[in-house]
């Protein structure tokens, strides 16, 4: 593959992330069904990435910061993937 190929697979894998991140907290917020499959499916996609986030983050009580700190965190990789691979 070119690295073209890989700098757009990055970028497109990162964009379609923060959107499962960003559904996912607004789910959380007007969502009463937990066992809705797209909850369900947002969940399973996104806890790998704000699960272990959120055990390093100290507790803040009713709010969940862990998926703000998981897109910056996001944002950061891919900023240093592409241009490492891209340049």
């Amino acid at each position: 593959m070119t690295t073209e190929v890989v700098c757009t697979f990055i970028e497109f894998l990162t964009r379609a992330l923060i959107f499962a991140i960003i559904a996912r907290a607004l789910a959380s917020w007007f969502v009463q069904d937990q066992s809705n499959p797209i909850v369900q499916m947002l969940h399973d996609i996104t806890e790998p990435i704000v699960g272990p986030v959120r055990r390093f983050m100290p507790s803040t009580g009713m709010m969940d910061f862990s998926p703000l700190v998981a897109l910056i965190l996001l944002q950061i990789l891919e900023t240093v993937l592409v241009r490492l691979i891209c340049s």
